[in-house]
């Protein structure tokens, strides 16, 4: 079964721009990924600073494989210090049957 999530995060004012290129660099490093499905970047309409990631991946096994990639620790401390919440906000997500 695929593994789906919603990561949320707000970037702080003024950082709006290093937090783009951040995640435009990161997405297109997790869309080579074997197990990655999708990785869809989105801003809120009535909030550009607030960031949606849609992710999914083949399987648990997959996730975690993304979870573990080397590049994911660095992404995520360059990261902290530009948005408002102390980490992305994850939402994992069933279809509906």
């Amino acid at each position: 079964m695929n593994k789906t999530l919603l990561a949320e995060f707000t970037a702080r004012e003024g950082a709006e721009n290093d937090v783009a290129r951040l995640l435009l660099d990161y997405a297109r490093t997790v869309r080579e990924e074997e197990g990655n499905l999708a990785f869809d970047v989105y801003t809120k309409a009535s909030n550009p600073r607030a960031y949606w990631i849609f992710e999914v991946y083949r399987d648990e096994e997959a996730f975690q494989a993304h979870l573990n990639a080397p590049y994911g620790g660095p992404f995520n401390t360059a990261l902290a210090p530009l948005i408002e919440e102390d980490a992305s906000v994850l939402t994992f997500l069933d279809p509906l049957a």
